[in-house]
């Protein structure tokens, strides 16, 4: 049966319910974060780490900022506020430098599955800064929680004085501390109080945290020149770092907030170790030691504890939205 113009111009694409969709992009968000890691550890074989660090966000930071421009209005996307410059500070200095500058260092020596998971520690070590900093309340139960993390951390480290001298206990604590720096840049963030939008104020410090990168790259005497001698395999890996595993993941991230809210979204730190883990172990060829899986299944329940009610929350949410999804939408009438 042949097709008419018109029917062709009056046809649109189904439209995907709004679960599926967010669904979808959870999983791609897991799969482009957790790539991230091991497109690093193949671009530290070539790359100086905190320089290879500032070419990520010198790419990242300008199609972000350049995303920003085209899809958002002029008073949405630029600095106006003393919050807003305060907010790009902040940023730019914990979330940007100091996370990528430490999590760039440590993953030379360690494992992507490893890091992943230390990283994943970042959501756990924000309560105690929010304590500290903002005088929020915490209970007993989420300082148990708390401390059940950390316990998972030292069955992954197994500290001793000859592991804790050792480069890959090394780089463990260097990517703890990489978590370290975004739980309280999160929260100072959250003290400054900045009115723009978070994705321009993210562009914006990506672009400060480039530039603060380099500036710590010349000072630490790494070899600029190292960039012209780059082979294919780092020059994809700091596309890939840079492109899908910041700019477009970044994106999908704050989209993700925005519909399904906090919570949900960051429960992403805890799939993302086992991304790396896959893609580690398919690509790389690295294990995964038990102690690994033992300490990751123990910072879980240590952050289960700690953000127990929100958790609450959100199951009694979902099961309210399945029994709402399951009820007829009109009562049946007499005639059926």
């Amino acid at each position: 049966m042949a097709l008419s113009l018109s029917s062709l111009r009056a046809w649109s694409p189904p439209v995907l319910d709004a679960r599926y969709r967010d669904a979808g992009l959870f999983v791609l968000l897991a799969v482009l974060f957790g790539g991230s890691f091991i497109a690093i550890k193949t671009g530290l074989r070539e790359l100086p780490p905190v320089l290879f660090a500032g070419l990520r966000f010198d790419i990242a930071a300008v199609l972000l900022v350049g995303y920003a421009a085209l899809t958002r209005p002029r008073s949405s996307w630029l600095p106006r506020t003393r919050g807003d410059f305060l907010g790009i500070g902040v940023a730019g200095l914990f979330l940007v430098t100091l996370n990528n500058g430490l999590l760039f260092l440590g993953q030379g020596p360690t494992t992507p599955a490893m890091a992943s998971v230390m990283y994943g520690l970042n959501p756990v070590l924000a309560p105690v800064f929010a304590w500290w900093l903002l005088g929020d309340r915490l209970s007993w139960v989420g300082a148990l929680g708390i401390g059940v993390a950390l316990a998972g951390v030292v069955v992954m480290v197994q500290p001793s004085p000859s592991t804790l001298t050792s480069a890959n206990s090394i780089g463990q604590l260097l990517v703890l501390g990489a978590a370290s720096a975004v739980a309280l840049g999160s929260v100072l963030l959250q003290r400054v109080g900045p009115r723009m939008d978070s994705l321009p104020l993210t562009a914006w410090a990506m672009g400060l945290g480039a530039v603060l990168l380099h500036g710590v790259s010349l000072a630490a005497g790494e070899p600029a020149g190292s960039v012209t001698r780059m082979g294919t395999a780092t020059v994809l890996s700091l596309l890939v770092v840079a492109i899908p595993s910041t700019a477009v993941a970044y994106a999908i991230y704050f989209g993700l907030i925005g519909r399904v809210g906090p919570v949900r979204t960051n429960l992403v730190a805890y799939v993302v170790p086992v991304v790396a883990a896959l893609f580690g172990w398919l690509l790389l060829a690295s294990g995964v030691t038990v102690w690994t899986v033992v300490g990751f299944l123990v910072v879980v329940t240590g952050f289960a504890l700690v953000e127990r009610a929100t958790l609450r929350a959100e199951v009694v949410r979902f099961r309210r939205r399945l029994w709402d999804d399951n009820l007829p939408s009109s009562p049946p009438s007499r005639d059926d």
